[in-house]
């Protein structure tokens, strides 16, 4: 088949299929070709399941299913399959071959929607950095230059749809681990409100709440149809985000209107964002105040708020505790400093120490601080915007595991957490799109992918898509693709 197909996006690939352009045993072996010739270079899928996916593929499609027969590929943490590896990035669980007994709520409803899963992406252990390098399985190359980051913790699926091995890959976010990977490879990733998408059957919540499960793509209009599709509640859900009246795919074939959008491109909490950043940032400005956008300089004051990491730190050192205790006890095991890496195990140290009240505490702050931040979209705004990330791309290595020093990693992330982690502690949407390249300076050089962040208020994921369909007509990037493109 053409080698064109590669540079199709997920809805486009669909059509194909369904005007019999080529099949789906086609485009899946054009994607395993993309992967055994390309992935060497990314080491982006760890886990194959080639064998399989080419059995699916030669059934007849689903006309039922708007995505039948299109490759997709699964992060290497949540969005369990029934019988296949699953290893979180920890070498622990890659020893023991782990495998789950059922698929979750959210791979089921990928499969529903006629994708075929025939992979796992790479993800540092436990999806607990801004950059893929896990000791189990080696680092992910950022696929516009193979010296610097895919970004973290869904660098492997980022690099994947970046390269062109696949036109959309399943993602999660806990701190802005979906939204920094397409920012830091030229993808558009979303975030989703808080309990728009379910982890059950095996969890209710992830993180606290913290953390979403979605995915990475090329275009807007595939992340509305995919959460049409993955979107919405199922048994047992703790809470769920109410749908809205109509799909989030039918809200792109209109201009949204007039909105007011508020602008952060300068220092948060006394970080100051690279230039390059902060150009992007006045650049969107400038086009959505072109389309007839409000555009003005304000954002939540809560945002100012240093107590905000220690509370996020609190919460995430517990639950990474009670992750490592839960796969001791799914594997029949006690596990010990040596069987996890160096920075996970100091979470857990930490997260142990930490009281039940203490816990509770930074719980009752987190739900304060989502009050004070609605204030400022109850008070007239409809979204914020921002820089995705406060530096380019980290040079593979420079956030790599310090035995010595364990917590260096973690600490040193801070800039790449700082404009995306107060969403996951408000549940908001947000989004992040491509919005140009760095212009090269003594620390990083020209031409690796810069994005700019969009928020909206508990439930507004169709604003959001609305106005970045905007930008993406507006702004286009899809003729924009690494020099190892698929």
């Amino acid at each position: 088949m053409s080698a064109e197909a590669s540079s199709l996006d997920l809805i486009a690939l669909a059509e194909g299929l369904r005007a019999g352009t080529f099949s789906a045993r086609e485009l899946m072996e054009a994607a395993i070709e993309r992967v055994e010739r390309l992935d060497p270079k990314l080491n982006s899928v760890i886990h194959r399941d080639f064998e399989w996916a080419l059995e699916q593929a030669a059934r007849p499609l689903d006309p039922s299913a708007p995505l039948s027969g299109v490759p997709f590929l699964m992060k290497d943490i949540g969005g369990e399959q029934a019988g296949r590896p699953l290893g979180a990035g920890m070498a622990l669980l890659s020893r023991h071959d782990y495998r789950p007994e059922v698929d979750s709520y959210f791979t089921q409803k990928i499969r529903a929607s006629g994708l075929i899963p025939f992979g796992r992406t790479n993800t540092p252990e436990l999806a607990l950095l801004p950059t893929t390098e896990p000791l189990a399985h080696g680092p992910t190359h950022n696929p516009w230059n193979p010296d610097y980051s895919a970004g973290g913790s869904s660098g492997g699926s980022a690099a994947a749809v970046a390269a062109g091995l696949v036109a959309g890959a399943h993602a999660s976010d806990g701190g802005g681990s979906i939204r920094g990977p397409a920012s830091m490879c030229g993808l558009v990733g979303l975030k989703p409100t808080r309990g728009r998408c379910s982890f059950g059957p095996g969890m209710g919540e992830r993180w606290g709440g913290f953390s979403n499960e979605f995915v990475v793509t090329r275009t807007v209009r595939d992340s509305a149809l995919l959460l049409d599709q993955v979107a919405g509640p199922m048994p047992g859900d703790p809470y769920t985000a109410p749908l809205p009246g109509s799909s989030f795919l039918s809200v792109l074939g209109e201009a949204p209107r007039p909105l007011r959008i508020g602008v952060m491109a300068g220092p948060l909490r006394g970080l100051l964002p690279h230039a390059d950043f902060v150009g992007a940032v006045e650049n969107c400005a400038r086009v959505l105040e072109s389309l007839g956008h409000e555009v003005e300089d304000a954002y939540p004051e809560a945002l100012e708020d240093s107590e905000t990491i220690i509370h996020y730190v609190t919460t995430v050192t517990c639950h990474v505790a009670r992750a490592v205790e839960s796969w001791g006890q799914k594997l029949g095991v006690e596990v010990g400093p040596d069987d996890v890496e160096p920075l996970t195990w100091a979470l857990t140290e930490r997260g142990r120490e930490t009281s039940a009240t203490t816990l509770i505490a930074s719980t009752e702050y987190v739900h304060r601080f989502g009050r004070r931040v609605a204030e400022f979209w109850e008070g007239g705004f409809d979204l914020l915007l921002t820089p995705t990330q406060a530096a380019p791309p980290p040079a593979l290595g420079e956030l790599a595991s310090d035995p010595e020093n364990p917590l260096a990693p973690f600490i040193a992330s801070s800039p790449y957490g700082l404009y995306t982690l107060p969403f996951n502690l408000s549940g908001q949407p947000a989004i992040s799109l491509p919005a140009g390249f760095t212009q090269g300076d003594a620390k990083w050089p020209e031409g690796l992918p810069l994005g700019v962040q969009l928020v909206a208020r508990q439930g507004e994921e169709r604003l959001l898509l609305a106005l970045a369909q905007q930008w993406e007509q507006a702004e286009p990037w899809s003729h924009h693709a690494p020099p190892i493109f698929g």
